[in-house]
């Protein structure tokens, strides 16, 4: 065998040991990205290929990320009850009371509310229960080379993941999160834990999946750097004489309105004239709408989850849960 036909078939049998057939690995894109990284990051792009080899395509994931083919009507009356409910209020309670220094030094450092921490991680995990069974790497794989309509954005939390990885000396096999790989008691995207999680416990890492310590203090940083008014309101609801006008939803989420402008139109809320909000509507097929106006503060939880159902089944579970807590308990942590 010649010097060139010798070298050929070591090269395609060191392939075929690296990418077993049907894995990631076997993708041009794979490859691609793999060298990408080794060129910009300084990433080994054969070790790369060795993980991407023990990962495959995971249709569950594409198929819990796909928008649904027939869009079910958005409901109020359905959404609230999965996160604001009698399971969620005791939990954090609990939670509350359980980690009641490291949430009051989170509200001392970063200005929100212990109420508000609690509430994200009560909707996003019930208070770290359930933190997600993917393997993020093959979840992230799979949306960055598969789902085309976010390859982007999941390309960029890819290459953000195995730099998490590498910074904190975590086997990327290893992590587990979410179908669209968010990580832990927070659940941060990759890309949010480089840019806001802290090492809240002092043990000189950050580690989202088993402390939380750092899953307290990430979640307050990520809402202080996106803005959060420390002791201003967040929501309140408004009482209106009939259909608004569609310009005022239309306005977007970020708070634009005038509450005196509002006030000239009828619109009747608990709110000072010179604030600035935005008319959130909560619609429920078949029910009248609730109304609320929404301040700063609403818009930053919204940074979390882009939904303003979602932002307010995290203000009224706050809200729900420092009610529940014992009064002089309460009122010592103030």
């Amino acid at each position: 065998m010649s010097k060139t036909l010798a070298a050929l078939a070591f090269t395609l049998t060191t392939q075929f040991a690296v990418a077993a057939p049907g894995s990631i690995a076997d993708l041009p894109e794979a490859a691609a990205f793999a060298n990408d990284l080794a060129q910009r990051q300084g990433f080994d792009a054969s070790r790369l290929l060795e993980q991407f080899s023990a990962i495959r395509t995971n249709e569950r994931v594409l198929q819990l990320i796909a928008p649904p083919s027939s869009p079910t009507q958005r409901s109020w009356e359905r959404y609230r009850p999965r996160f604001v409910n009698a399971q969620r209020i005791a939990g954090g309670v609990r939670f509350w009371q359980e980690n009641a220094l490291t949430l009051a030094r989170a509200r001392a450092l970063y200005g929100v509310p212990e109420e508000v921490i609690v509430a994200i991680i009560g909707v996003e995990t019930v208070y770290g229960s359930n933190t997600g069974g993917f393997g993020v790497l093959e979840a992230l794989a799979t949306l960055a080379f598969q789902y085309p309509r976010r390859a982007e954005f999941f390309r960029s939390e890819l290459e953000q993941f195995l730099l998490m990885t590498r910074e904190n000396g975590l086997d990327p096999l290893a992590v587990k999160g979410s179908f669209a790989g968010a990580i832990g008691i927070p659940q941060f995207m990759p890309g949010s834990q480089r840019r806001y999680a802290v090492d809240f416990d002092g043990d000189q890492r950050v580690d989202l999946s088993n402390s939380v310590a750092d899953a307290i203090g990430s979640v307050a940083r990520f809402l202080e750097q996106h803005g959060w008014q420390a002791g201003q309101p967040v929501a309140v609801p408004a009482r209106l004489p009939g259909t608004p006008d569609q310009s005022l939803l239309e306005a977007g989420i970020r708070p634009s309105l005038r509450v005196a402008d509002l006030f000239e139109r009828g619109i009747v809320a608990t709110a000072a004239p010179e604030s600035t909000v935005t008319l959130v509507d909560l619609v429920s097929p078949g029910q009248a709408t609730e109304y609320w106006l929404g301040f700063e503060n609403f818009y930053v939880i919204t940074r979390y989850n882009r939904s303003s159902f979602y932002a307010m089944s995290v203000f009224q579970l706050a809200e729900e849960i420092r009610r529940a807590m014992p009064p002089p308990i309460r009122e010592a942590m103030r």
